[in-house]
């Protein structure tokens, strides 16, 4: 491969004529290395390319020992091949990369903010800036510097210097990869920022097109800076426009009272889910009542769409109003369902160890402690040998 591979020489280059030098697996996938590539092979924080090496698949590009391996996703080519970029994914992590670079310029150079680590991540991406004084005003006005920065054009170029060279350069840089030897890439940002960094990036800040940010949360002591910038950025603003339309119509309101009405209808449902959990609680009272009423030492009730919680209510209050009985509940539509069995204070009955052998009756699970054992069944057709178990008496209200 040349000393400068053809993604680092022409980072627009999006098609490449080249030779198959070797092939191998890695993780499950056959890979190929190439006499020369156009694919980036991911590090410093951007990711690796995607794209096709003759038509086949490209899953992932990785750096190791030397060599570039293109990982695939079918069998490898060999002699002559034809490497073709997926462009749009390469350009958005240009934009992304570009974007944090200048970024993070802004934020060191006019506010004392300095990055600490940052991730180009699959739909929004972050810096870590060492401050905890990153309020919204302020924000702001860091936005709109980098906004100022990218409707400047500031040329983007990348070089190679000598490491004697680097120590006289006013280079922001975390420091090199361990057992980095030879020359070393600079990407500057004219007039803003001269930055070490192996990744592709515009030609100028203007390809960045805008550079919004999103929000922030606290980390370790300092910000996590959340933004999205480019192309990235436009297809936000249509998802949330999209999705704004579309509340609209389900609300019958204009943007300005989006969020009252939501607000409002939120504070109804509750209010709705209340009164609903109420009438459910004097349901199962009257349930328990009536079930109590119908005689007998085992009370068995079947639901069809009830579920645990209400089962529990009705058992605990047959219990109180009937301490001598014991109590079977069961829900469902089909085979499977919740059920409870309980048994009041005064009842004679081991309901641990009969709850377990009723669970292995219903072909289901369960477990419980002092008077109620409740679980799943899988087989709630079997209900009328669940009374035979719990002995006669028994009535299905």
């Amino acid at each position: 491969m040349p000393t400068i591979p053809a993604y680092e020489r022409d980072p627009r280059r999006r098609t490449l004529r080249t030779e198959v030098v070797s092939v191998g697996e890695e993780d499950g996938h056959p890979f190929v290395v190439l006499a020369d590539t156009v694919f980036y092979p991911g590090g410093g924080g951007q990711p690796a390319d995607r794209g096709s090496v003759s038509g086949v698949a490209v899953v992932d590009v990785r750096k190791a020992d030397q060599e570039i391996r293109h990982l695939l996703a079918g069998p490898p080519p060999t002699g002559t091949v034809t490497v073709e970029l997926d462009w749009t994914r390469r350009f958005d992590h240009m934009q992304q990369h570009t974007g944090q670079h200048l970024l993070t310029a802004v934020a060191d150079g006019s506010f004392g903010w300095p990055t600490t680590s940052f991730h180009l991540g699959e739909h929004v991406c972050d810096i870590e800036l060492d401050t905890s004084t990153a309020d919204a005003r302020r924000l702001t006005e860091l936005e709109d510097a980098v906004a100022d920065e990218i409707r400047a054009a500031r040329p983007v170029t990348a070089r190679r210097v000598r490491p004697a060279e680097l120590e006289t350069l006013p280079v922001r840089t975390r420091g090199l990869p361990d057992g980095h030897t030879g020359d070393v890439r600079l990407v500057e940002i004219e007039g803003v920022d001269l930055n070490t960094c192996g990744g592709t990036h515009c030609r100028s800040t203007s390809e960045i097109e805008a550079l919004k940010l999103l929000g922030t949360e606290s980390v370790r002591g300092g910000t996590r800076l959340f933004w999205v910038a480019g192309t990235r950025l436009r297809r936000l603003l249509g998802s949330h426009h999209r999705r704004s339309e579309r509340l609209h119509d389900l609300l019958g309101t204009s943007d300005e009272d989006l969020v009252d009405r939501l607000s409002a209808k939120l504070e109804q449902l509750k209010e709705a889910e209340r009164a609903r959990r109420r009438l459910e609680e004097e349901l199962a009272d009257t349930s328990a009542a009536a079930l109590v009423g119908g005689g007998g030492r085992v009370l068995v009730r079947h639901w069809p769409a009830r579920d645990l919680p209400f089962l529990q209510r009705v058992a605990r209050e047959a219990c109180r109003l009937a301490p001598d009985r014991v109590v079977l509940l069961t829900a469902g539509e089909g085979e499977d369902g919740p059920f409870v069995l309980a048994a009041g204070d005064a009842a004679q009955l081991d309901v641990a160890a009969t709850g377990r052998r009723l669970a292995d009756l219903l072909e289901g699970r369960g477990g419980g402690s002092g008077r109620i054992f409740q679980g799943k069944a899988q087989r709630l057709s079997r209900r009328e040998e669940a009374k035979v178990l719990l002995g006669s008496g028994s009535t299905d209200s």
